[in-house]
């Protein structure tokens, strides 16, 4: 038998909406009120951090909602990260834990996890229990002052670049969920691989790189995302 083909999956924030998450584009979302400028870049956290710290604890407020819960396409990559056979790698942009409350295992957060803090005085990356705010104390070095959020802002590095790209590189198949194809460099990763692997695009409606996929089907990650799932864990699994 074949060896079972090597996979990377990225999601965005199209899987987490169904779980009731706002995404960037919502035009009623928490981002609509706020300009990227103010809120989600270093030079915003420099110059007004109680703003910016408030922000991002308005987020974390709504992803501690009872009523947020990992949905069926959380749980469907959840099952396929623990039955899958072969190589496997889940990345998210999302900096919400829901993949992670799903089970997963086999997951890079590239844009940082929002239930987490770092520490620019130590470095030390530690759990969020409450809000932020100026003032809070950083848990390794008990200095205050210098706690930000762990998210990668505009004008920063999305985080293991280094191991998504070797993923990359290695992998047979790779399937994109609930994405919008407009931020990079994640929306390039389909250009990397499609000479080498099958490409396929699960999404609510076409991607702006739909066009580069194998394969795209549309609806919504609830849905489709088990199916998906299904048909390869019966193949392979």
């Amino acid at each position: 038998m074949p060896e079972p083909p090597r996979i990377v999956v990225l999601t965005g924030a199209g899987i987490s909406r169904e779980s009731g998450l706002h995404t960037f584009r919502d035009a009623d979302g928490i981002w609509a009120r706020h300009r990227i400028e103010d809120v989600a870049t270093p030079e915003a956290f420099a110059r007004d951090p109680t703003l910016v710290q408030g922000f991002y604890n308005a987020r974390r407020t709504q992803l501690r909602d009872p009523a947020i819960q990992p949905n069926a396409a959380h749980a469907a990559l959840a099952e396929l990260d623990a039955r899958w056979p072969g190589e496997f790698l889940l990345v998210t942009q999302n900096v919400d834990d829901l993949h992670d409350r799903a089970g997963s295992r086999r997951l890079i957060h590239m844009h940082g996890e929002l239930m987490k803090a770092r520490c620019l005085r130590c470095g030390a990356v530690t759990p969020v229990p409450g809000d932020l705010s100026a003032e809070t104390p950083c848990p390794a070095c008990h200095r205050a002052g210098g706690m930000r959020p762990h998210v990668v802002w505009f004008g920063e590095m999305p985080l293991e670049m280094e191991r998504i790209g070797e993923a990359l590189r290695r992998c047979d198949l790779f399937v994109s969920i609930g994405t919008s194809g407009a931020v990079y460099p994640a929306a390039g990763f389909v250009r990397e691989v499609r000479d080498r692997a099958d490409t396929l695009e699960l999404n609510l409606e076409p991607s702006e790189g739909s066009h580069l996929f194998d394969e795209a089907r549309h609806g919504p990650a609830t849905e489709l995302v088990p199916a998906f799932v299904a048909g390869l864990l019966a193949k392979w699994a």
